[in-house]
């Protein structure tokens, strides 16, 4: 088990997750409440967020809407047709082929 680098106290094992819905583990004192997350969490969730980030869409105007540019590669991953649907959710909007 792990101690905590303040107190001494034992630290339990918790999950978390970012804004973006990452999720993570971390450690929490049960005694002072520190928390630590390690490197090798960091990593996992800083590589999540570049995949997240690798494809950017133009958003164009088209009359009185938005056009929206799928990048190529999604498209073939997707198969992505003419036609999709749209799904609004609280955070955003799910494209669902």
């Amino acid at each position: 088990m792990k101690k905590c680098s303040e107190c001494n106290g034992n630290m339990k094992e918790m999950k978390g997750k970012t804004p973006e819905g990452v999720g993570y583990t971390y450690y929490k004192c049960a005694k002072c409440g520190e928390e630590i997350v390690e490197m090798k969490q960091l990593h996992a969730v800083a590589d999540k967020y570049r995949e997240m980030k690798k494809y950017h869409a133009k958003l164009t105007p088209w009359g009185k809407s938005l056009g929206l540019r799928i990048p190529n590669e999604l498209v073939k991953k997707y198969n992505f047709k003419e036609e999709v649907v749209l799904i609004p959710e609280k955070k955003g909007i799910r494209i669902v082929a």
